[in-house]
């Protein structure tokens, strides 16, 4: 075999989508998996109990604080305030969120349901990047909003790595994806992968 035919045969291989994952990038999908998953189930924790990092100890939710109050009320820019600001500290909220950063975070950890957490975790995202409103350079009083950039932020990067995640199976390597897959009800119902 010439050296152009192997690079001919090299090219072909590349580029046929779904065939060229190797042993590394599978781990380092899964480092990302397993990253991204922590960022939500950190913040559970961390407003559950009240580590005293974004969450004082006193404002914890097991201690009757209220996961969604603080950041909701303090919505102070974009077209979605008024929602934001009716919607916090409401218990259906509270729970939503707090279920939502559990689930999407044990799944993202554990490499399971991945299709349902990125489903869950790019709506998640949005809600949280129209509460910050990135597009705004300046919030309701008029003062520098504080955004980086108004479009890419945290929150799609956070979305685009769930989808990455879930479709390159990323839940196989350092997970119980391959587990996951072989079970009869997710078998069924292949949404559930």
């Amino acid at each position: 075999m010439t050296t152009t035919s192997r690079h001919a045969a090299h090219l072909e291989q590349v580029e046929a989508p779904g065939h060229m994952l190797t042993r590394a990038a599978a781990r380092a999908l899964a480092v990302l998996r397993i990253s991204v998953g922590f960022v939500f189930l950190w913040a559970f924790l961390d407003k559950m109990f009240g580590f005293g990092y974004a969450t004082p100890t006193e404002r914890a939710w097991i201690n009757g604080g209220s996961p969604t109050k603080g950041f909701l009320s303090s919505v102070d820019v974009g077209p979605l305030q008024g929602f934001y600001h009716n919607i916090a500290g409401q218990t259906w909220a509270d729970w939503g969120f707090m279920l939502g950063m559990l689930a999407m975070g044990l799944a993202l950890v554990l490499g399971i349901g991945l299709r349902i957490a990125a489903c869950a975790v790019t709506v998640m995202m949005a809600m949280m990047w129209a509460a910050e409103w990135p597009l705004a350079q300046q919030n309701a009083a008029g003062e520098p909003s504080g955004s980086s950039n108004p479009i890419v932020d945290y929150h799609v990067v956070y979305a685009l790595s769930a989808i990455v995640v879930a479709l390159t199976y990323a839940g196989h390597t350092w997970g119980l994806g391959r587990q996951w897959v072989k079970l009869p009800f997710v078998q069924k119902h292949r949404w559930l992968i």
